[in-house]
This record gives structure tokens, sequence and C-alpha cells, in this order.
């Protein structure tokens, strides 16, 4: 590259939040070594929450095997994510600031691609779309990605789909300049989860425009087992619905039905102890959700001839939607005892 190319391009903040992240950290800090994007104007900014396990040691290692990419940690000592974005933000030196996962792995343009993106006025936050793979070499963990990926389990969320380029609700990870920081604020750290859907409805409600184009893609790394990923569902429903109070606007369809499914399924489950009518309309309600679940299930095992597929989507995706639901309805109940 040109030195008077090298002169125009924006120094880049890669601002990742992190804990005990020991077994994909070293990938995504490869990943970031062989980006296409000069290294001379990047830096890697880690704001790690007091990782419990050897993610600072992998990370040191890397340091001194690689002097020629920038790599700083700092402590967030509150360790949260919005919390460890912001700490990260602070601390940087860069003029745009790429957010990323310690989960994912992005692909070689993936810096380059933002920053064109942000030269040619696509969008105040730029994003991209996710290649899923399993957290682990086991059927469950690749049930759990292929769930992750499937309309199933995260119905119209673009991003882990088939997109075309073009403004959308949200974007993972994202890409923005410091001023619009400046601008509309910085994550909002009373949310716990949901904070990128909030940071982008703001970015939205300013007038600002949310741009995913499919060219900017990353690996991301699924949970290695229906345990953690029902923890990361609750998580996922219990901040959503705190979100949700402030813009309520923003509720999407795919968003209301594993409350609205949970409900009924609690509902039922009462009424049956008494009613049984109740007990057939749980079974008929049961029977339809796996069933529908089982044949999506069968369809991606003869595709991709991967036979626990018939069992393993099904549990998967059913993981994740009664883990949402019934985060989102604990958080509106115990949000009316608080009030009361």
């Amino acid at each position: 590259m040109s030195p008077a190319r090298m002169t125009n391009l924006p120094f880049v903040s890669v601002i990742i939040p992190c804990y005990n992240e020991e077994s994909t950290i070293r990938k995504l800090l490869e990943a970031l070594r062989a980006q296409t994007y000069p290294l001379a104007k990047m830096e890697v900014v880690i704001s790690d929450g007091l990782s419990t396990d050897a993610t600072r040691d992998v990370i040191t290692a890397f340091q001194k095997e690689h002097g020629d990419l920038s790599v700083r940690v700092v402590d967030n000592q509150a360790r949260t994510i919005p919390s460890g974005v912001n700490q990260a933000i602070r601390e940087s030196r860069g003029e745009l600031f790429v957010r990323l996962d310690a989960h994912s792995m992005p692909i070689p343009e993936y810096v380059e691609r933002c920053v064109e993106a942000h030269q040619t006025g696509k969008g105040d936050n730029v994003g991209g779309v996710w290649e899923i793979r399993p957290g682990a070499e086991t059927w469950v963990a690749e049930s759990i990605s292929f769930a992750a990926a499937h309309p199933l389990g995260v119905g119209d969320a673009m991003y882990r789909l088939n997109a075309k380029a073009g403004a959308v609700d949200t974007v993972p990870f994202g890409s923005f300049r410091r001023e619009l920081i400046q601008r509309i604020g910085a994550f909002d750290e009373t949310l716990l989860s949901n904070e990128d859907y909030e940071f982008n409805t703001r970015v939205r409600e300013s007038g600002g425009t949310v741009w995913l184009d499919p060219a900017i893609r990353s690996v991301y790394f699924s949970r290695s087992t229906f345990g953690k990923l029902a923890a990361q569902y609750w998580r996922y429903g219990f901040w959503k619905f705190k979100m949700l109070k402030r813009y309520p606007h923003t509720l999407r369809w795919r968003q209301a039905l594993p409350p609205v499914f949970v409900l009924i399924l609690l509902t039922l489950s009462v009424l049956s102890l008494g009613a049984p009518i109740a007990r057939y309309l749980l079974a008929l309600q049961l029977f339809s959700y796996f069933f529908v679940l089982g044949l999506a299930g069968l369809k991606l095992a003869m595709k991709t001839r991967k036979g626990f597929l018939i069992w393993g989507l099904p549990l998967a995706i059913a993981t994740m939607h009664i883990a949402w639901g019934a985060g989102f309805l604990w958080s509106g109940i115990s949000s009316m005892f608080k009030n009361g």
C-alpha cells in the first residue's frame, strides 16, 4: 500500500469485551493479525472482566510472539459487556471503532470492508453476518450451531441468515466512528444484555442508519452445551424486557412468540392439574411444537447427513425458545413486584 493512501486511512481501534475466553481468544487475535488493513493503523483493546482462567496468559504469549500488532488489555472492573465496551472505547486511540466478540473470528478483509463502508457513507453503524460454528466437537455443540442459524431458532434475524446489503434494525458487533459516541452517547451499562440493540435503536432514532453488509463476515463460535445455551438465552430474554420498557415500539414478532409460547405452556400445565381439557390442550401444544421441530431436524439431517440433528436440532431450538421466553416473563413479573 502506498504511503499516500496509508496517510488517508483512519486509525482503527478493535474493541473486545472479554471474560474467561482462553479457548477462543487466540483464534481471534490471529485473525486480527491476518487482516488486510495495515497493522500500523490498528490497535486491539481487550477489556477483560478479570478473567479467572488462562485468558490473560494466552494474550500475553501472543503479545510476546507478535509485536507487529498493538494489543492492550484493560481491566473491566464492572465485569459486564457494556461496561467492557465503554472501558475499551475510553482507553482507545481510534477514529473508528470495530467491535468484536471474544467468541468471534473475522475474515481477513473484515476491518478493511468496515472502513470502506464508512468512507462511502453506507451507515453510522456498520456490521456484517455470522458464520456460526460449534463451540466444541460434540453432537450437542454442533446441534446448537445449526439451531443458532435456523429460521425457527432466530426468526428473521438477517445477520444470521442469508442477507442482502441494506439498512436493518441491528447488526452484530458493529463498527462506528468516535463521533457517533459523542453524538448519541456510549453503551447503556444498566442493560447487561441487549445493549447493542438499544444502542442501534438510538442510532436509528437520531436519524442515523444501521447498515448490514454481507461481505463483512465473521465466524462466531456458539455455546457448547444446552446448559450454557439456556443461560445465554435466559439472559437475552430477561434484558430484552428491560430494553422494551424503554422502546416498546421496537418489539418484533419473533421476539413476542417465545414468551407467549411459555406463558401458554405454564398456564395449561397449571390448569391440567384439575381440568382434563387443559391436559389435552397441553399435549396438543407440545405434540404440535415438537412435530414441527422434528420435521425441521429430519430435513436438516437428510441435507447434511448428520443423523443426530433429528433430535439435536429440536432440543437446541426448544432450549432457546423456552429459556428466552421464561427469562422475558420473569423479567416482567419481577419488575411488577419491584414497582409495587
